[in-house]
């Protein structure tokens, strides 16, 4: 029996997903051409891709880097690559040698949408510019992925995700109150900058459809970090106080933070007032009714007071005997998952976000999709990561289109 929600079909090169019921994919027919590596450009147009784009990846001679950020690996190729590059084709390109830089431009001037992450100046010292690729494509959506933006004193400069966790001030207000400063355990700047890229382009293609106008599409790992600071920073900006490392909990809300056990730790989330009432009642505290208790900002004063009532009562418990108390009263809590028991949670299995996949080279492949559905079917996995240039005959320079023909 197939995997729920379709199955493969090898023809060829890897796989081409096939499925009675498909979930709508808006961007078919739209033609994406990726010279981007590593991660956010790569989330970005994986994301179109799973939409329904045609999206062929354009590596250098050796690959996508990214291929090689590992252990662990999967099928060979690092797990970062795995996450970003499913539906995709892939050609080699040196773009430094002059037959494949005009191959690079004539792919190009048949995309709808063309993608690079490279250092500022280095797509036209390439011939893949803005200015190049607009000359030969009036009404592409070019997108530049950049580290620090087009202006100020650090476009120059490369940039990876912890820099910019560290320079937006993202990794001062991460990890438990006076230790040190702490990355984020995820790379949540290149993801989200993939996220807000997609967003962009989607955006672009609407407007384009309405004026018949391309445009250039900028995004920054720097201004995706410090839009993740927003309420930090206005926060600061307004009172003048410096946000801190708060461990588990949030500055703004009380109680909303990890409580003790005999076996480990429960999150609970007291977000309002009923919450908090019904929360000092499974625990038996006679609190709500104080005036240090008596509404949010009130918690938040005295919240350091305030946790270490709740936890002397949470420390009698077991984080599974906790949990089924706190849900008797309706009370949001949490169990601080491993990643090894996250994956055993029921409502993990629940989601379907965790999905085995059929894998010419990888036996038990998994895929985590997009999290969003429509009419609950999620986005289907047309092509699994692709090989290094896999699908370069597809694309060779005596083509009369390097595109298949629009239907």
């Amino acid at each position: 029996m197939p995997p729920r929600g379709g199955y493969h079909t090898f023809t060829g090169n890897r796989s081409v997903m096939s499925a009675p019921q498909l979930p709508p994919a808006p961007l078919a027919g739209i033609r994406v051409l990726d010279f981007s590596q590593n991660l956010a450009g790569p989330f970005a147009t994986q994301i179109l891709g799973d939409l329904g784009a045609d999206v062929v990846k354009v590596e250098p001679p050796g690959g996508d880097p990214a291929r090689q950020w590992g252990p662990p690996f999967v099928g060979g190729q690092s797990t970062l690559f795995q996450v970003v590059n499913r539906n995709k084709r892939s050609v080699i390109l040196d773009l430094k040698e002059q037959a494949d830089r005009d191959l690079g431009r004539r792919l190009a001037a048949e995309a709808d949408v063309v993608v690079q992450a490279l250092r500022h100046g280095a797509a036209d010292r390439l011939g893949i510019g803005y200015e190049c690729v607009k000359a030969g494509n009036p009404a592409v959506i070019y997108v530049s992925v950049t580290a620090y933006g087009n202006e100020g004193p650090l476009r120059d400069d490369p940039g990876y995700d912890p820099l910019m966790q560290a320079r937006s001030g993202l990794m001062s207000v991460t990890g438990d109150p006076g230790g040190n400063p702490a990355r984020v355990g995820t790379s949540i700047v290149d993801l989200g900058t993939g996220m807000w890229t997609a967003i962009a382009v989607m955006a672009a293609l609407m407007e384009r459809q309405r004026t018949g106008q391309g445009c250039h599409v900028t995004a920054s790992l720097l201004d995706t970090s410090l839009a993740w600071m927003s309420y930090h920073l206005t926060g600061y900006l307004a009172t003048g106080v410096l946000p801190q490392p708060m461990g588990t909990s949030i500055g703004m809300i009380a109680p909303y933070q990890a409580f003790p056990c005999t076996d480990g730790a429960v999150m609970i989330a007291a977000g309002n007032d009923d919450i908090f009432r019904r929360l000092c009642a499974a625990l038996g505290l006679n609190l709500s009714g104080l005036p240090d208790y008596a509404d949010n900002a009130s918690r938040v004063a005295n919240s350091t007071r305030l946790a270490e009532r709740i936890a002397e009562r949470t420390r009698e418990h077991a984080v599974d005997a906790l949990l089924d108390l706190l849900s008797s009263h309706r009370v949001p809590a949490a169990p601080i998952h491993t990643v090894a028991s996250a994956l055993e949670d029921p409502q993990t299995a629940a989601t379907g976000m965790v999905r085995k996949r059929d894998h010419p080279d990888v036996a038990g492949y998994i895929d985590v999709p997009m999290p969003v559905r429509w009419d609950g079917r999620r986005a289907t996995l047309r092509r699994v990561p692709p090989a290094a240039g896999e699908h370069q005959g597809e694309f060779l320079p005596d083509n009369e289109t390097l595109w298949p023909r629009r239907r």
